[in-house]
């Protein structure tokens, strides 16, 4: 064993600063390279040293509180840090995954004016069971759900009977945001004949559907 890897193997079991470890150290290798400058190999004056366990252990047994002290700080420190780090990352993550609103008046992606027609637009499709269109205008995992047969089943669940669209009534709009995302939302209660509904759209910044609701 070298002086250097026996030094080592004492202090890192001393429990006190790093400072103090270093001064430890260094005193060691001073000590083991005056006994080898007086005739003894490195063999000899690690024997005479003796077993690193039993020095580390008088060396802590021999240290002042202070030391101690600062040895359970740093201790605490090391493992705080990384915990700390996590615990950033996870609130950065959840701070993105938490939807927030925002006016839509306020929005640098969407036009409330734009969005109000593409919902009557796309009330209109819906109507007609254009399902050839609304695909067409809608996201890739939207377009499943805009088959002739599932928008006939979504409007069975309100009323068999619909009637004719009499009237539209009042837009709600909002921008949401969302891992990065911009969506607009918009809701409005639309009548007919013998059912009022009420439709909640949400398109991306394209103006693709991406969302539909109906009650």
């Amino acid at each position: 064993m070298t002086a250097e890897k026996y030094a080592t193997s004492i202090v890192k079991r001393v429990k006190c600063s790093k400072e103090k470890r270093n001064e430890i150290k260094q005193q060691l290798l001073s000590d083991i390279t005056a006994a080898t400058e007086q005739g003894n190999t490195i063999e000899e004056v690690i024997k005479q040293m003796g077993d690193p366990h039993e020095l580390a252990k008088e060396f802590n047994d021999s240290l002042p509180k202070t030391e101690h002290s600062k040895y359970l700080r740093n201790k605490i420190i090391k493992i705080s840090l990384p915990i700390a780090a996590v615990l950033i990352v996870l609130i950065i993550l959840l701070y993105h995954m938490i939807p927030r609103t925002s006016p839509i008046e306020d929005s640098r992606f969407f036009n409330k004016e734009t969005v109000e027609t593409k919902m009557k637009e796309t009330i209109q499709l819906l109507d007609q069971a254009n399902s050839d269109a609304l695909c067409a205008d809608a996201i890739p995992q939207m377009q499943p759900y805009l088959s002739e047969k599932a928008m006939t089943e979504i409007k069975s669940t309100i009323s068999d009977d619909w009637g004719e669209r009499t009237s539209f009534g009042t837009i709600y709009m909002t921008e949401l945001t969302q891992m990065g995302k911009h969506l607009a939302v918009g809701e409005i209660t639309v009548t007919y004949e013998n059912v009022s509904v009420t439709y909640r759209l949400t398109y991306d910044k394209d103006m693709k559907l991406a969302g539909l609701y109906i009650r």
